[in-house]
């Protein structure tokens, strides 16, 4: 089984990791090989091609691609809650003070949803922040000062720069106004659900098993992840103790959060028509919550 990553391989992905280090893939008779991407949409052109039969994205990304009429379904949340915050340097204190600065987004349409459900909900305006696109360079950016605020995850950038003695103030979308949806999801094909569903289902408790045994034996997959990375351990050690709550209980599906993060991203411009959530998703192949 090939599974394609959302980013560069990271805590969050202690799970995927942690079904190889742990021999839990392998005890299944599962070959997991795991590619990082070059690109966030890659997972998608890597299923649509047929070179991976599993990737992580986002879950705006899934909703995203269905909208545009990608056959792709969600199987697993990979983590149980948002990662998307507006991460600020001083003299900011409050999303309210982000009102005339330059704040940095990616570019992807979640970006500028997650900027204006902080900066809302914040008691701001959100048509007068300065909103300008920056890529992936959030931790660059602030370091430079180049710009007052920045979208980004907290349990990455916002670790990352915590690390590196950056004082900065988060403001987490699931403190203002977002629903504790799942912000990485596994998806697959139809195709592949039909045609390999035990291998899938065996990948998938594997995973589960994976992040069981990150919770216990964390060093093997730390070392694993920073390998895979080229990041320092000990950076891979401050992201798990950040994310390891949300890891957990490993894959399920929350059909009532599901069907409120559908209300978010409509009400939030990310995504056009509700979502049918039941049509977005398979839950029959992740673990009973």
């Amino acid at each position: 089984m090939t599974l394609a990553l959302d980013f560069v391989p990271n805590a969050a992905h202690a799970g995927i990791y942690g079904a190889v280090a742990s021999g839990a893939a392998e005890e299944r008779g599962v070959a997991l090989r795991i590619r990082t991407p070059s690109a966030s949409t890659d997972g998608l052109k890597l299923l649509a091609s047929g070179r991976a039969d599993l990737a992580v994205l986002d879950i705006h990304d899934l909703g995203l691609a269905r909208e545009r009429g990608e056959d792709v379904k969600g199987i697993a949340a990979v983590v149980q809650r948002p990662l998307a915050a507006v991460i600020a340097r001083p003299p900011v204190r409050t999303p309210e003070e982000l009102e005339g600065e330059r704040v940095g987004v990616t570019g992807l349409p979640s970006d500028e949803a997650v900027l204006r459900a902080v900066v809302q909900n914040g008691g701001g305006d959100p048509h007068k922040v300065d909103s300008v696109t920056i890529g992936f360079s959030a931790v660059q950016s602030l370091v430079a000062k180049r710009v007052a605020a920045a979208t980004a995850f907290w349990n990455v950038e916002g670790v990352t720069l915590r690390d590196r003695g950056v004082r900065t103030r988060e403001f987490r979308v699931e403190d203002y106004g977002a629903p504790a949806y799942p912000e990485l999801v596994l998806v697959t094909t139809p195709r592949a659900i039909a045609e390999r569903r035990e291998e899938i289902e065996d990948t998938l408790e594997a995973i589960a098993e994976g992040v069981e045994f990150t919770a216990r034996t964390p060093e093997p997959v730390v070392a694993a992840i920073a390998e895979a990375g080229g990041a320092r351990p000990a950076a891979i050690e401050s992201q798990l103790r950040a994310v390891e709550t949300a890891l957990s209980p490993p894959l399920t599906l929350n059909r009532a959060r599901l069907r409120e993060w559908a209300e978010f991203d409509v009400r939030f411009g990310i995504l056009k028509r509700r979502p049918d959530v039941d049509a977005t998703f398979d839950f029959s192949l992740a673990p009973p919550a």
